[in-house]
């Protein structure tokens, strides 16, 4: 079984959240890896601005501090998003990543944004498995010699929940590779949409979509592989990706990529069970966490550390007040509140298939400090 190690949320004088966090890292064996002089990349959610339920920057400045006194080179990183939020570009998604207390005041090392500018800068990496045969995964992540992922645990309208494994395969996804996660289908053109850029007739590599006799976007189907690069570079949501509803086979896909993340490097894992919103972070508001804050678990198994995790907000009993609409505090216990939430989702067969292509393991030994 792997080894999960977990702390709860009391403190006392002389010992703060952030000297707990370190101490579970600590006594989770985050020593073991040889990080002098390594780019280490510590992959984290920065939150949609207006969202408050994001790791807070305090963790991660302890986190950095910590890793730049093994001598390495840390930086903090994610990739742009699919959507058009604010973090959909490297400039809007810097700003907000500042804005939301990611900066040099609260962290001492870089922020950078992993796909780049324009969210087209990847590496595709070969991993041949059932759904995915080269991830494309954004190059800072790529290039990076070590990862250490900071996950904040809540639940997802796609996934179930957002863990380790969400926030690794695909937080790391150049957003071509996001939408190759979200969707098997070739994207469309909404043409209204359309202020005939050519953006996309630019940067399509397999010359698939040109400017109609209207001077909007159309796409060519029989040229066209689906790769979203159109997509991606549309900055008025007139390309856009046609949604699938097969959310087991996007855990799948999460579970390959995050292999191809994680592919011959050193990775240690951290899971945030606090302030467990029902929804993922990159909304621009959360809504009422439907637990009490649980505690952080550590480990260098994700996947048994996101069953864990899952595990632990089973067990635990549920908030007044929240999407679960529960009458009395600490309903609920034993009662798997993700599904409950979104039932059409399966977020045990996404970690069952991380397991089954050598990602992790579901069986674990929780060992608390």
């Amino acid at each position: 079984m792997a080894k999960v190690f977990f702390t709860d949320m009391r403190t006392k004088p002389g010992r703060n959240l952030l000297d707990k966090l370190e101490s579970l890292i600590k006594r989770a064996g985050i020593e073991q890896i040889d990080f002098k002089d390594k780019f280490t990349a510590v992959k984290i959610h920065f939150g949609e601005p207006g969202n408050l339920a994001y790791i807070r920057a305090n963790y991660a400045g302890r986190l950095v501090r910590f890793l730049l006194s093994k001598e390495a080179k840390p930086f903090l990183t994610d990739s742009n998003t699919l959507y058009l939020g604010r973090r959909s570009n490297a400039i809007d998604h810097l700003e907000s990543a500042f804005e939301n207390g990611f900066n040099p005041m609260v962290v001492p090392c870089p922020v950078i944004i992993a796909d780049g500018l324009k969210a087209i800068d990847y590496r595709g990496i070969s991993i041949d498995l059932k759904y995915c045969k080269t991830a494309k995964i954004g190059a800072a992540i790529a290039d990076a010699d070590i990862i250490v992922s900071m996950n904040h645990f809540k639940g997802h309208e796609q996934a179930g929940f957002g863990g380790a494994l969400k926030n690794l395969g695909m937080g790391s996804a150049s957003r071509t590779g996001k939408l190759e996660l979200h969707s098997s289908s070739q994207p469309i053109v909404d043409e209204e949409a359309c202020t005939s850029c050519g953006q996309c007739v630019r940067y399509c590599a397999s010359d698939a979509i040109h400017l109609n006799v209207n001077k909007k976007a159309k796409i060519d189907y029989e040229k066209c592989l689906g790769c979203g690069q159109c997509v991606a570079v549309c900055q008025f949501e007139a390309a856009q990706p046609v949604w699938d509803n097969a959310t087991d086979v996007m855990n799948y896909k999460i579970a390959e990529y995050t292999a191809a993340v994680l592919k011959d490097k050193p990775n240690f894992h951290i899971n945030f069970i606090m302030d467990v919103s029902p929804n993922c972070d990159c909304w621009a508001c959360n809504d009422a966490a439907i637990v009490p804050n649980i505690g952080i678990a550590a480990s260098f198994d994700p996947v048994a550390l996101d069953k864990a995790s899952a595990d632990m907000v089973t067990q635990a009993g549920a908030n007044l007040n929240t999407v679960l609409k529960t009458q009395h505090y600490g309903e609920l216990q034993n009662v798997d509140k993700f599904t409950m939430i979104h039932p059409n989702t399966n977020w045990l067969a996404g970690l069952q298939y991380a397991e089954e292509i050598g990602l992790g393991t579901i069986d674990y030994e929780l060992i608390k400090i």
